[in-house]
């Protein structure tokens, strides 16, 4: 069986490289073969969640098992076609956010195979936002938008680029540094950009605030570097406790994205309003104790009442702020309903390669 010892043989390279992989047969002449059809079998992995799908046989099969499932590019894994007889690895869903692109070249090294990949920023060396998205941890936002920078860069036209974050690296051809109003924070780009009437109408803006918008046609890059600091009342419903976290974010223009983490003091490792808040927006909860969050330096506002029944005069801002590394407080404390929330923000730094 030409096609499963093409499998077996990428599977063990893969798995050599500390990936977790598992090989599901199909074939009437296999004793362990699955029972399920191709395309039940492509719609259990893609609910499941699994980074990516490899098919080993021909392309057709794998496009008409996964097609009533394709859902969209941030939520779609990587869906790789190889041949049975190991010759070529084809990028074939999700190329960039899914990773199929770098996944078919790394199978096609293992394989020495011949990797198959089409979008057209690889094909023509481009910088690719959502690549970029991807390498930095970030979510993405404004697909529409993306697509539009994509092409715009394919046409060899000029990007703008606005950061609310140090950048390393250099800025990859075709894209402009803007300031937060969209124009060109170069002198010469600038007088350029005047004299040709040829400001960026579309351009990429790394930011936590939805109301960030430099450009006609602006792309967001979201990282995920705010904590969110709470505290509540004991035995306080997750109902209520949802709400005045999502009044935070509204009231401070940024995306729940951003967020890396729930933080508290330890007093409240058990309160199940704020587990259920930290389960429901899958991310992790952290807490301090009463000594970690007197040492965090900062300005905080105090209150002599959380100071009687914790022992620290403030629970929500410090800590948010050493739940980010000594972050920098960027919403002080607000108390809604029983709750008091406040947001930080670490010092991520974002990376051209």
């Amino acid at each position: 069986m030409t096609g499963l010892e093409t499998g077996e043989k990428l599977q063990r390279a893969l798995e050599k490289e500390g990936d977790q992989v598992t090989l599901a047969k199909k074939s009437r002449y296999l004793p362990d073969s699955i029972s399920v059809s191709v395309s039940k079998w492509a719609e259990e992995q893609f609910q499941s969640g699994k980074d990516g799908v490899i098919f080993v046989g021909a392309c057709g099969i794998a496009v008409r098992s996964i097609a009533p499932y394709i859902a969209g590019k941030k939520t779609d894994p990587a869906v790789l076609v190889v041949d049975e007889c190991g010759k070529f690895v084809i990028s074939l869903l999700s190329g960039h956010l899914g990773g199929a692109n770098e996944l078919a070249i790394r199978c096609a090294k293992d394989l020495q195979a011949v990797p198959v990949v089409t979008t057209a920023t690889d094909l023509h060396s481009r910088f690719a936002v959502d690549v970029f998205a991807k390498k930095n941890g970030c979510a993405i936002f404004h697909m529409k938008a993306a697509k539009e920078a994509s092409a715009a860069l394919l046409a060899g036209e000029t990007v703008g680029f606005y950061s609310e974050f140090p950048w390393e690296g250099e800025l990859p051809e075709g894209l402009m540094l803007c300031g937060k109003d969209g124009s060109p924070l170069n002198k010469k780009e600038d007088q350029t950009a005047s004299e040709t009437g040829k400001v960026p109408e579309t351009g990429i803006a790394v930011t936590f605030h939805k109301s960030c918008l430099p450009f006609k046609n602006t792309v967001h890059v979201v990282p995920p570097d705010v904590v969110l600091g709470m505290g509540c009342r004991k035995g306080k419903d997750a109902a209520t406790i949802q709400a005045a976290a999502e009044k935070c974010l509204e009231e401070a223009d940024l995306y729940k994205e951003a967020l890396q983490a729930v933080t508290s003091i330890d007093l409240k490792k058990e309160e199940q309003g704020l587990l259920s808040l930290a389960e429901t927006w899958n991310l992790p909860f952290r807490t301090f104790t009463e000594e970690e969050l007197r040492a965090v330096k900062g300005d905080f506002t105090p209150s002599k009442f959380v100071k009687k029944i914790t022992g620290v005069d403030n629970v929500c801002e410090r800590s948010a702020v050493l739940g980010c590394g000594q972050g920098t407080l960027i919403r002080k404390k607000t108390g809604r309903d029983g709750v008091t929330t406040a947001l930080a923000a670490g010092n991520r730094r974002i990376r051209f390669e």
